[in-house]
């Protein structure tokens, strides 16, 4: 399988006085094609820092971030714009939805910011918001449509353009169980249609929607294999150091 997203080593270190604070510490891993992963870990551990990372929008303080072959570290800013909006697609907490354009708008500007022309854009636009089931929602703007309608509008604009890695932070966090759950099962079958997912979460039944978990905690990164137990309600109750099997 082709590995389209890899850690090699990698550091995310800040400034602090005098001090430096790790938000990483020498995190290698891979994550091939097709694979669903949940990051999980305790709030301030470094998993946003870990997104960020991954989809080129932090840069690290060593070791080397891949995506699809390429090294975002080695690439200008020009080449490193050019991947995000074409592989990388980012579905944001706060979704980052603009007020002001209809749903199709939000969609298709990512294709119109990398020069594609409007009709074009559009037409791919409303591709993916066929595969997402919200055509219907076409013209309306995101502040007349439910929170789950609007979480389906950011996946849409992550995916437009056919982008194969999908960084999905807790995209679940502002919505009810019920809502939670079909987006999970939203994101479940874009990895069954080839693309992959890295999803960023505190819920453990939302993880076990996942192929494999990384685990992060005080910057480091280690694999837990296997389900995760849909138990624990909340990542800050494990114990230090225990793996949830």
């Amino acid at each position: 399988m082709n590995t389209l997203l890899e850690f090699r080593h990698v550091e995310r270190r800040y400034r602090d006085g005098q001090d430096d604070v790790y938000a990483l510490r020498n995190a290698s891993f891979a994550i091939t094609a097709g694979e669903f992963v949940a990051v999980m870990g305790p709030s301030g551990s470094g998993k946003s820092t870990l997104l960020n990372l991954a989809g080129g929008l932090d840069t690290p303080s060593a070791g080397h971030v891949l995506v699809d072959g390429h090294d975002l570290s080695a690439l200008d800013l020009r080449a490193l714009a050019a991947v995000r909006r074409r592989t990388v697609g980012y579905v944001f907490q706060k979704l980052n939805l603009l007020p002001t354009l209809t749903v199709v708008e939000n969609v298709m500007l990512p294709l119109e910011l990398d020069g594609m022309s409007a009709r074009a854009a559009r037409a791919a636009a409303r591709a993916a918001m066929g595969e997402i089931d919200i055509a219907s929602l076409a013209d309306r703007y995101p502040d007349d449509i439910s929170g789950g309608q609007q979480q389906r509008v950011a996946i849409a604009r992550a995916i437009v353009g056919d982008r194969q890695l999908l960084l999905a932070d807790e995209p679940t966090g502002a919505l009810d169980t019920v809502t939670g759950e079909s987006v999970m099962e939203l994101l479940t079958k874009q990895v069954a249609s080839g693309r992959t997912v890295v999803l960023v979460t505190h819920e453990p039944r939302f993880a076990s929607f996942a192929d494999r978990v990384l685990m992060v905690r005080d910057g480091l990164v280690t694999e837990n294999s296997g389900v995760v137990a849909p138990l624990r309600v909340a990542d800050e109750l494990w114990p230090e150091g225990e793996a949830v099997s």
